[in-house]
């Protein structure tokens, strides 16, 4: 940049491109080359776009979309989040600070906010998308909150999401971290409609100028048939039991063989995000605000951030690549009570206080 180049304004980034067009603002995140993953100045300029947008007459619908073919977002930039773990830095809790102000300011914007989840939409890319009002899906949607598989808690008001879908149906999710399509989004409550992904373009192009009702109407579709409603009868069944050890064993003695694949993908998880993950969301389910729930969950992220696993997690899966994480502990049975409270306590930092805001 030449040295009389003005500066870059503080609330802007360019990996988040916003224009109006029309009666809507439209944003597109723009790192296609790492699936659109969140950092942190990211997440500050979707939140100046949306302050900014909230207030203006001009802009009747706010549209997310993101650059590229591979995906809407595949999350936040862990390899940022593992180095900062490692050295013991704060940057992190700052961006979840930031991010989940974010995706509670998205729960409750008072426009239509629409997100086209095209694509692998995972972790932080459900937070910007899920709690949004309208949630587009299509035949390439891959949703996911993976976190159990890095030795996280699923975070960005996940718990909250899928703590309310039918039945067991979230734990389910949350636990193996496992990827849905289209029909499943539906079934879970983490979308609205179809559309396919050859007429994003053309939704895109009619919400500028109709009402979100209108637009729709013009291009959904059902979705091919989903695998979660056929599996709902062992799914309630076995996630209905108190602890994860007694999950597992319901799984593998269900007589069902997806059951007992699914028991041994949970025992590659981390056993000390697994019993978090579980605490955490069946807390969740007691409260009554998704402020609440991101409450709990930046307690449980900054109790990770300090943890064995996170780190261990993300070097396995994403900087060495060898996908044989070493969890320590290294089995539920050595997971204690003391390691599962560690997650529901006081951040040290401070907690975030979203509720009480």
């Amino acid at each position: 940049m030449p040295a009389d180049a003005p500066a870059a304004p503080a609330d802007r980034d360019p990996h988040v491109l916003r224009r109006t067009e029309g009666r809507a603002g439209l944003l597109t995140l723009d790192r296609p080359r790492a699936i659109n993953a969140l950092t942190h100045p990211m997440v500050r300029a979707l939140d100046a776009a949306l302050a900014d947008w909230g207030d203006d007459p001009a802009v009747a619908t706010v549209v997310l979309r993101g650059a590229g073919e591979r995906g809407l977002c595949a999350g936040g930039d862990i390899r940022a989040i593992h180095d900062d773990a490692r050295a013991g830095g704060t940057a992190t809790a700052a961006f979840w600070r930031d991010e989940y102000r974010l995706n509670a300011r998205i729960a409750r914007y008072p426009k239509p906010y629409v997100a086209l989840m095209d694509g692998i939409v995972m972790g932080g890319g459900v937070g910007v998308s899920a709690h949004g009002s309208v949630r587009v899906v299509t035949e390439r949607s891959r949703i996911a909150m993976p976190e159990t598989g890095i030795g996280f808690v699923p975070d960005v008001g996940g718990t909250w999401l899928l703590g309310r879908a039918p039945g067991e149906l979230g734990t389910h999710l949350a636990l193996t971290g496992g990827e849905i399509g289209a029909a499943d989004a539906l079934l879970t409550g983490l979308a609205d409609h179809h559309v396919p992904a050859a007429a994003l373009d053309a939704l895109t192009a009619d919400l500028t100028r109709l009402p979100v009702e209108e637009a729709l109407a013009r291009h959904t579709t059902a979705p091919a048939p989903g695998v979660l409603a056929e599996r709902r009868a062992w799914i309630d069944a076995c996630y209905a039991a108190p602890t994860v050890e007694e999950i597992v064993d319901r799984l593998l003695d269900s007589g069902v063989p997806a059951a007992k694949e699914t028991a041994d993908t949970l025992l590659t998880r981390s056993p000390t995000a697994l019993k978090a993950t579980l605490a955490v969301l069946r807390a969740v389910r007691a409260v009554d605000s998704l402020e609440a729930a991101l409450d709990l969950e930046y307690r449980a992220s900054c109790a990770a951030l300090t943890g064995h696993d996170l780190v261990e997690g993300i070097r396995a899966q994403v900087v060495d690549k060898d996908r044989n994480p070493r969890w320590s502990p290294a089995t539920l049975a050595e997971v204690t009570d003391a390691d599962v409270a560690r997650h529901l306590a006081p951040a040290p930092g401070g907690d975030l206080g979203l509720a009480g805001a």
